[in-house]
C-alpha cells in the first residue's frame, strides 16, 4: 500500500493546478490521469484575465495569441468591435497548456501517472484508498478532478444531476483563411445558436471555430459550425480535427464535498453558463481545494467541510449573473445585443474578463442603467440565477 497525503484525480488545469499547489507546501501528492501526456482537449482554449490571475505559474511558455479585440456581431449581420489597452484573453491550445501545468506540478515534487486508470475509489472517516493502475493507495484526502466524463465523482458519492450544454469545434488552418483577419481577435457570433453563440479564436498557426448551446441542440451542432464556417468563407474540406463535447453546468444544489472527498473544476460540474468556459471555475476550485487540503492535513479537522460553502460564496454571484445574461440574451437577442454596444458595458465585461471586477453590480455610473436592464430581462425570462444568489 503506497501512502500519499493526497490523491488527485484527473490532470487537467483544476488537477494539475490543485497537485502543485499540494506539493509546493509540502504534501505528498499523487496525480493520476488515465490519457496519455501530451492529450488534447476539445476546449475553446482561451485563458481570460482573471484565469491567469488564479494560475500558480508563468504559462507564458504555451501562449500562442493575445486578444485584445472582440468582434462581436448578431445573427451574422450587425456587428460592432471593441479594443482594449492590454488583452483580455490568452489563446493556448489544451494539449499544451495541460502538459504544461503538468511539468509545473512534477517539477515541486508531485507524483504523476498517466495512462493509469484509478479503480476502487473509496473515501471514509480514514482517507480515501483507490488502485491507481496495478498499485494500490492510501491518501488522507482525494480531490476528484477527472472532469465532465470521470468516474470519480460518483464512486465518492458525489454524482450530481447538472445541466448541460454541447459544443462542437474544429480548426481551420490559416493557410485557408486570411490571418491578418483573426489575429489578436476573438469573434462571436449572437443570435445564431439557441442557448449560445458561435466563435472563431486565433491559435499559433490556426484558428479555432466552434459553436455550443442548450444540450438540445446537439444533433444541429454540425450544421451550426457549418453555418459558422460558411459565413466566414471557409469551405468545409479545411475544417479538421471537428470534435464535439458536453459542458456541465452546476445545479445550485449540487455536490462539491463529502468527508475527506473534494470535487474540483467540470468534476463539480462548474462550467459558466454563459461563456461555456470552466477554465478560471477550474482555477478557483483547485486553489481553494488545495487551501482546504493543507489546512486538514495542519490539524484543522473542519477545514474540508468549509470547502464546498467557500466555494459557493466566491463562485455563486458568477453563476447567478451569467444564468440571468444567458437566458436574457436567448430570448432577447436584439435587446441584449443593442445594450452590449451601451457606452461602457465593454468596459465592465472586460474588466470582469480581466479579474478587475469580481461582478456587474460593482460597476458604477451611467453603465448600471443598461446592465440593470439585462438584470430586468433576466428575471422576465425565469430569472433562473436566483438560486445561485440564494446559494452564494
Amino acid at each position: 500500500m503506497e501512502r500519499f497525503d493526497a490523491l488527485v484525480v484527473g490532470a487537467g488545469p483544476a488537477g494539475s493546478t490543485a497537485a502543485l499547489r499540494l506539493a509546493r507546501a509540502g504534501a505528498r501528492v499523487l496525480l493520476a490521469d488515465r490519457a496519455r501526456f501530451p492529450r488534447d482537449k476539445p476546449c475553446g482554449g482561451g485563458l481570460t484575465g482573471r484565469a491567469v490571475r488564479e494560475l500558480p505559474c508563468d504559462v507564458g511558455p504555451v501562449v500562442e495569441d493575445r486578444v485584445a479585440e472582440v468582434e462581436l456581431r448578431l445573427g451574422y449581420r450587425k456587428r460592432f468591435e471593441r479594443r482594449t489597452a492590454a488583452p483580455v484573453v490568452l489563446m493556448t491550445q489544451r494539449r499544451r497548456l495541460d502538459a504544461f501545468l503538468v511539468e509545473q506540478a512534477v517539477g515541486v515534487g508531485v507524483d504523476f501517472r498517466d495512462g493509469v486508470t484509478v479503480v476502487g475509489l473509496s473515501a471514509g472517516p480514514d482517507g480515501a484508498e483507490a488502485t491507481v493502475g496495478t498499485d494500490r493507495v492510501h491518501a488522507e484526502i482525494v480531490i476528484g478532478a477527472d472532469g465532465a466524463n470521470g468516474t470519480s465523482a460518483k464512486a465518492l458519492g458525489l454524482a450530481g444531476a447538472p445541466h448541460y450544454s454541447v459544443a462542437c469545434e474544429g480548426n481551420v488552418s490559416y493557410d485557408a483563411i486570411p490571418e491578418r483577419r483573426y489575429r489578436g481577435r476573438a469573434v462571436v457570433e449572437l443570435g445564431v445558436v439557441p442557448g449560445g453563440y458561435g466563435w472563431v479564436f486565433p491559435k499559433g498557426e490556426h484558428a479555432n471555430f466552434g459553436v455550443g448551446g442548450w444540450e438540445s441542440e446537439g444533433p444541429r451542432l454540425r450544421e451550426h459550425l457549418r453555418r459558422l464556417c460558411a459565413e466566414h468563407g471557409v469551405p468545409g474540406s479545411a475544417l479538421t480535427d471537428v470534435r464535439g463535447h458536453r459542458l456541465p453546468m452546476r445545479r445550485p444544489d449540487g455536490p462539491l464535498a463529502r468527508g475527506r472527498a473534494l470535487l474540483a473544476g467540470d468534476a463539480a460540474a462548474l462550467v459558466d453558463p454563459l461563456s461555456g468556459d470552466g477554465i478560471y471555475e477550474a482555477l478557483v476550485s483547485a486553489r481553494l481545494a488545495a487551501e482546504h487540503a493543507l489546512a486538514f492535513l495542519a490539524g484543522d479537522a473542519g477545514a474540508l467541510d468549509r470547502y464546498a460553502p467557500t466555494l459557493q460564496r466566491v463562485l455563486g454571484p458568477h453563476a447567478s449573473a451569467s444564468w440571468g445574461a444567458k437566458v436574457a440574451l436567448d430570448r432577447f437577442p436584439r435587446t441584449v445585443f443593442a445594450l452590449a454596444r451601451a457606452p461602457g458595458v465593454f468596459r465592465v465585461v472586460s474588466g470582469i474578463l480581466a479579474g478587475e471586477l469580481g461582478h456587474p453590480q460593482e460597476a458604477r455610473g451611467l453603465v448600471r442603467a443598461p446592465l440593470g436592464l439585462v438584470e430586468r430581462l433576466a428575471r422576465a425570462a425565469g430569472d433562473p440565477g436566483a438560486p445561485y444568489r440564494v446559494s452564494a
